[in-house]
């Protein structure tokens, strides 16, 4: 029991690490109130939920990319990020739970692009106090998930089977995968 908390706590570290530096890698946008940011941080954000579920995948959204605002100047967006990435990170993992197959790939991952759009559209709608604005960060932030995504399907099924060989991920009876 002990040493399955170390190996969970483990894999949250890592995936909270990996959000915060590929967070790190991002373009800010000359568009939006607050310049806006494209980065990189979804990506491990979407493969931890999908392969370890929706506890590391909270875990990496919300601290990894608060982390990110906190220590990269965007401390005002902290606790909407911690609260966005982190529900965005909890309902990929929900939707994959038991369903490792392309169909609940994208419809998990359509759901934390809306969770992403209707959230920061509404911390930028509190935090500048203007409820027309935020519309002009909506590109940006499709982008930014959309190349997540991209990325994440890409590679996604490989390593969850690779997970699986290593010993990190049971399989579960009802599990579907897809092709590798």
């Amino acid at each position: 029991m002990r040493n399955e908390k170390l190996h969970n706590l483990v894999i949250a570290a890592v995936f909270i690490a990996l959000t915060y530096v590929f967070t790190f890698i991002n373009v800010r946008l000359p568009i939006a109130a607050n310049g806006g940011l494209v980065h990189l941080g979804n990506i491990p954000l979407f493969i931890g939920a999908i392969v370890f579920g929706k506890r590391v995948g909270g875990l990496a959204g919300g601290v990894g990319m608060g982390l990110f605002d906190l220590m990269g100047g965007w401390t005002a967006w902290a606790p909407f990020t911690f609260v966005i990435c982190g529900l965005m990170g909890v309902v990929v993992g929900v939707i994959c739970e038991n369903h490792h197959d392309y169909l609940h790939y994208v419809l998990a991952l359509l759901a934390a692009c809306a969770i992403k759009i209707v959230g920061y559209y509404i911390a930028e709608g509190i935090i500048y106090g203007n409820w027309v604005a935020p519309v002009s960060s909506i590109p940006g932030n499709l982008v930014q998930v959309g190349l997540g995504a991209v990325v994440t399907l890409a590679v996604v099924n490989r390593l969850y089977v690779l997970a699986q060989h290593m010993g990190l991920v049971h399989r579960h009876a009802e599990t579907h995968h897809a092709a590798a």
